[in-house]
């Protein structure tokens, strides 16, 4: 499965009330370390069907980026049962991405 936008519209039912662990990766188009983590977030999102994986663009969804505290981006967030588990700015590896899961 890959990865699903997430807006406002959509957040409550997929991320919210999600029975799965949810990685969220807070990106833009214009950010150079997002395009590099980008792919990476992919491929967890094929490798990993116990994950639901969501992509939030900051520019299209400044409240959820608000909501998150998101201050730089790539931020990738892990929630579980509707909560923030583990968060952290900057572009990391593969390995690291899984770890926080």
């Amino acid at each position: 499965m890959s990865a699903i936008t997430i807006g406002k519209t959509n957040f409550q039912e997929e991320i919210l009330q999600s029975d799965r662990t949810v990685l969220l990766d807070f990106w833009a188009s214009w950010c150079g370390p997002c395009r590099m983590v980008a792919p990476l977030v992919e491929e967890i999102a094929e490798e990993r069907p116990d994950i639901k994986v969501g992509k939030i663009n900051v520019d299209e969804q400044p409240e959820l980026a608000s909501q998150f505290g998101v201050m730089s981006i790539p931020t990738l967030v892990v929630m579980k049962q509707g909560r923030v588990v583990n968060q952290a700015a900057g572009a990391r590896p593969k390995s690291q991405i899984l770890g926080m899961l």
